[in-house]
């Protein structure tokens, strides 16, 4: 059966989508569709998300995790598609890294500090953690080393496209490697039976699941082609860069919305599976949503995608890897380190204001 909370948000993600639409056809103001678009996107991204796990709940473990990767970021997919299209190359190449900021910094952040306040002192097994923060820096090497060759005049910048493509394909295929570790990792052994035994109690009907998983990345897909149509001259009216707008509004739109749920559970004092559904969501977008975008870039008729990034972003993405790698390594987690990293994000945030 449906409860209340889930009928509240199916009808504020249907009306969010109508009044998009409304303001789309209608030509309103492009500030307040892009607002309204971004509103919806969110809403969309949750619905996607609750959509793929209660299917999941139908089937085992390990085709939910298969699941949960192959569509966990289809928005964010969807808008950094449209807005390959548009040209909007620097507005695509922050949004990637800003859900990888957003979801390691800001809801890392939020979960270790809404968790340490309720709870105290938070352990966790460090093993899974620790592994996503070595792949993690794999990721920020892959990105480093197109800059690193563009901005320092080597042979290798006159090849960024074939430099990217090699990249990109080498992330792929540490993905796929990663994917039995992943699906066999299990943060709360002792507790997850009790836990999918809850969620199956609480299961939607599987036609009912099916329905809002399609309706809402049916829905993703149309209101990211209206949120990129006024990203251009939204940006424009609001006076932000454009990196600014992909690092933070795209990206928190499009991914970090969504794991909300990572917070929820920290509150529920299972720091285990909090920690390890936010840096997972991370570790997808750095090894399996960038490199795929890199290599759609090549066939949707826009520019291409390449991973030469601005050394502002390697460097924040650096900064953010090695601060995660630090707070998670000892297993334990205290509510003063979720400040340290919701002060990180908003001054990362800060720094790409003016572009």
């Amino acid at each position: 059966m449906l409860k209340r909370q889930h009928h509240v948000a199916f009808s504020l993600a249907a009306l969010a989508v109508i009044l998009a639409a409304v303001l789309h056809f209608m030509g309103a103001n492009d500030v307040l569709q892009f607002v309204i678009d971004a509103a919806a996107l969110s809403l969309l991204a949750m619905q996607v998300s609750s959509g793929t796990e209660q299917v999941g709940a139908h089937l085992n473990p390990r085709a939910t995790g298969v699941m949960q990767a192959a569509l966990g970021n289809l928005p964010e997919l969807l808008v950094c598609s449209f807005s390959l299209r548009a040209g909007l190359v620097h507005v695509v190449q922050a949004a990637l890294i800003g859900s990888i900021l957003g979801n390691s910094l800001l809801v890392l952040g939020l979960a270790i500090l809404v968790g340490g306040i309720k709870h105290g002192r938070m352990h966790f097994d460090a093993e899974a953690p620790r592994m996503i923060a070595s792949l993690m820096m794999l990721a920020v090497a892959a990105l480093a080393m197109p800059t690193l060759a563009a901005e320092l005049h080597t042979p290798a910048a006159a090849h960024e496209r074939a430099l990217s493509a090699a990249s990109a394909i080498v992330l792929l295929a540490v993905f796929v490697a990663s994917i039995p570790f992943s699906l066999n990792s299990d943060p709360e052994r002792s507790v997850r039976h009790a836990e999918r035994a809850d969620v199956e109690a609480d299961a939607w009907p599987l036609r009912v699941a099916v329905a809002v998983l399609v309706v809402a990345s049916v829905g993703a897909g149309l209101v990211s082609e209206w949120f990129v149509s006024v990203l251009e001259p939204a940006i424009t009216a609001l006076h932000v860069s454009e990196e600014f707008a992909g690092l933070v509004i795209v990206a928190l739109a499009g991914n970090a919305v969504e794991n909300v749920a990572g917070i929820r559970l920290a509150a529920k004092n299972r720091p285990d599976y909090a920690i390890s559904v936010i840096l997972n969501s991370s570790l997808l977008i750095a090894l399996a949503v960038g490199p795929v975008l890199v290599l759609l870039s090549f066939v949707l008729g826009g520019p291409v995608l390449t991973l030469v990034l601005r050394p502002l972003l390697i460097a924040a993405l650096l900064i953010t890897t090695l601060t995660t790698a630090i707070i998670v390594n000892d297993g334990e987690t205290i509510w003063l380190e979720g400040v340290a990293l919701i002060g990180l994000y908003g001054i990362i945030a800060a720094a790409f204001w003016w572009g």
